[in-house]
């Protein structure tokens, strides 16, 4: 019996099977949860990404800036689920100008779509499951240290401070229902929106430096075995938390 047995899960976010969403969706299958996944773009590349997981589950499309796939969402989940128990928002992107060092020459629309691709959505994400979620379900977004400035983040650093503001106050929202938000701040990890990020080989010597506990940037399982943790029922009264994985670097100093 693990500890996500007959739990219900949609999973945003699985690109490739180096995605932390992939992991967390093979390691809650390995607990016991059934699982949705969905994906945006290239719908076909998620379906083989996903045969390769232990149950290969359905794939549902969903841009999360489409309104239509929003409001459909739930109606299309319960096509193949009966509710919902949990949902991971593993969603994240900024045009390339709002990346790499151009932070004082980004124009708005680049800024605007960063943040609501990137923080607003999982706020549109949570309504849009909201008619699934009973009492005792999670919602866990993945996040990044958004507490100080890092190189080449640039305003996908902001987007990850208001998607760590939009977690707090969706937990003061939707905790009278019983639902719990929390995020997990992972250490960098090689997947494909990393790559994505001019000048990510910076954060590699600042990891080996700074984790008291070393930090492997090729490994996603611990990151994504905190997702699954505050997905279970082991953090009943935990809400509007974020929850570092990532060797401890965030609580050193220089």
């Amino acid at each position: 019996m693990g500890i996500l047995d007959g739990k219900r899960i949609l999973v945003t976010g699985v690109l490739t099977d180096a995605s932390i969403a992939f992991h967390v969706a093979r390691i809650a299958q390995a607990e016991g949860a059934r699982i949705v996944l969905t994906g945006f773009g290239r719908l076909s590349l998620v379906e083989r990404i996903a045969r390769r997981l232990p149950e290969p589950p359905p794939v549902l499309e969903l841009d999360v800036t489409n309104s239509d796939q929003l409001a459909s969402l739930a109606e299309r989940v319960t096509g193949h689920l009966d509710g919902l128990d949990g949902v991971v928002h593993g969603i994240g992107h900024a045009p390339a100008s709002a990346l790499g060092g151009n932070f004082l020459h980004t124009p708005w629309p680049d800024v605007a779509a960063a943040v609501q691709v990137s923080a607003y959505s999982l706020k549109a994400l949570a309504m849009a499951a909201l008619p699934l979620l009973q009492p005792g379900s999670a919602i866990v977004g993945m996040d990044f240290d958004a507490s100080v400035a890092w190189p080449a983040y640039d305003w996908m650093g902001v987007a990850k401070a208001a998607l760590e503001s939009t977690a707090r106050y969706l937990a003061r929202d939707l905790g009278p229902r019983g639902i719990r938000v929390n995020l997990m701040s992972a250490g960098p990890i090689k997947t494909m929106a990393a790559r994505s990020i001019p000048g990510f080989e910076a954060f590699e010597g600042v990891w080996s430096q700074r984790a008291p506990l070393g930090w492997d940037l090729a490994n996603a399982e611990p990151a994504a075995r905190g997702c699954v943790a505050l997905l279970s029922d082991w953090f009943p009264a935990t809400t509007g938390e974020i929850v570092h994985v990532d060797g401890g670097a965030h609580a050193m100093g220089v």
